[in-house]
């Protein structure tokens, strides 16, 4: 059992964490040692839980598959073990200039399922992030207006929320086309199809290329506190903010280990934090505990059907 537990900074932290348990791993039960990594969790409208996530076969290696599938896998119950999995979701079209497809996220409007995924780039490091659209989470399409932004260097780990009466998208990149500060930059829409130029909305100290301290950026609101969450390699650092559209450095508020987390609520309201990696096995979740007097706040993420 995966055994990682929270290690909040001094009395500041707004929320404790329980033991990590681990729900899903694509390789029980198959001849080839699949993994997976960046994901996302929804509930569908046949009333079962779906995963997505970027996946491949051990040991990794870019040339021969660099991600080119999304896993799936569906739960009657967000805490099932395990989750069933299922055929990939989506696989990269290179006629839809997709290289890779990786840490997709889904929001859902009007009936909709809208899934923004990085599709990445044969050559260079101008990546891109795509939306792709579906009714029921199984079949998926790609829209003439789904491209949504291209950034240098590697626009990646896409991840929306609902603020107000706009859609926010953050996502992972550097402060130059060629480098600079690892950042987390936003754009923002009114209908999830035309989008803003970008705004640096945290810039990290540490310079680099790919990878880097601000991966897979998660927002959530409780109140008037914004927490953004980043990854910097196996530790998640906290970022709390009045504003949905910067953190500094400053701002931190706890971190603890784990690796690409996703906040997710099941049909109770109970809170829930994910840990997931290359090498670090399948799939876990964590029950969260607030303690930030927010509770009885409206929050951006809800339990699903509210």
């Amino acid at each position: 059992m995966l055994s990682l537990w929270i290690a909040a900074l001094a009395i500041t932290s707004p929320f404790t964490l329980g033991e990590f348990k681990p729900i899903y791993d694509p390789a029980i039960g198959e001849r080839e040692p699949w993994c997976i990594n960046d994901h996302c969790f929804a509930k569908g409208p046949d009333g079962l839980w779906h995963l997505f996530a970027i996946t491949h076969v051990k040991p990794f290696s870019f040339a021969q598959d660099p991600g080119i599938n999304l896993a799936h896998a569906t739960a009657s119950s967000l805490t099932q073990q395990p989750w069933t999995k299922q055929p990939f979701a989506v696989t990269a079209s290179p006629a839809e200039s997709e290289y890779l497809l990786w840490a997709p996220h889904i929001v859902r409007a009007d009936g909709v399922f809208h899934m923004f995924v990085c599709v990445g780039a044969k050559e260079g490091h101008g990546y891109s992030i795509h939306r792709l659209t579906s009714k029921d989470l199984w079949h998926w399409e790609r829209p003439k207006d789904g491209f949504v932004l291209t950034d240098g260097f590697d626009a990646r780990d896409p991840m929306v929320i609902r603020d107000g009466d706009r859609w926010v998208l953050y996502y992972t990149a550097n402060s130059t086309p060629t480098g600079g500060n690892h950042i987390v930059a936003s754009v923002v829409s009114r209908d999830l199809v035309h989008w803003t130029d970008r705004q640096v909305v945290f810039l990290h100290d540490i310079e680099g290329t790919f990878g880097g301290p601000t991966e897979s950026p998660f927002v959530v609101r409780r109140g008037t506190h914004y927490y953004l969450f980043i990854t910097d390699n196996n530790t998640i650092h906290v970022y709390a903010s009045k504003e949905s559209r910067h953190w500094s450095m400053r701002q931190e508020v706890a971190k603890f280990q784990a690796h690409a987390c996703e906040l997710v609520r099941d049909e109770t309201g109970k809170w829930f934090v994910s840990h997931v990696g290359w090498m670090n096995g399948g799939l876990s979740l964590a029950e969260l505990t607030w303690h930030d007097g927010q509770d009885d706040q409206s929050s951006s993420l809800m339990p699903p059907g509210q």
